[in-house]
């Protein structure tokens, strides 16, 4: 659906470029909206989906807050309250460092991992459902553009 039909915007924009700028807003929290949804149903946040990936990636390994924070997707997170959240879920293992007690090392737990892959086994399903209107040779170019966009 067309950008102004979706915003019901009777008048044009004032430039192409204030249409792409709320376009991208638009479309990003369209599929944030689409993507919490999906993940509420396994007792997750977005936010701490991407934590457990970052975990993942780095096991056996541990990851310190600072990693984490680094990594995000979305940088305005409170990384120490959604690695919080995990730890009573049980999806994490926190070791509070013996010299520095502010510091932690956090692992995946085995509960973290298998969430994981009964996400990664339902992720194809929400990606055709929300992203098919698009080829794969769009999706590569959309790609492309929006690196090209943030430089």
């Amino acid at each position: 659906m067309k950008l102004e039909d979706e915003i019901k915007q009777n008048k044009e924009f004032i430039s192409e470029q204030h249409k792409l700028s709320v376009n991208i807003s638009f479309t990003a929290n369209w599929l944030y909206n689409k993507t919490e949804k999906f993940f509420k149903e396994h007792n997750l946040t977005p936010q701490q989906f991407n934590i457990l990936r970052i975990l993942r990636g780095q096991y056996p390994n541990p990851s310190t807050m600072k990693l984490l924070r680094e990594r995000m997707i979305d940088k305005m997170s409170d990384t120490s309250r959604l690695v919080d959240n995990l730890f009573k879920k049980d999806f994490v293992i926190r070791n509070v460092c013996p010299g520095d007690r502010r510091q932690s090392d956090v692992f995946i737990s085995e509960k973290g991992l298998s969430v994981l892959k009964e996400i990664d086994n339902l992720i194809p399903e929400f990606e055709k459902k929300h992203l098919s209107t698009l080829s794969n040779e769009e999706m590569h170019q959309l790609n492309e553009l929006l690196d090209k966009l943030r430089g």
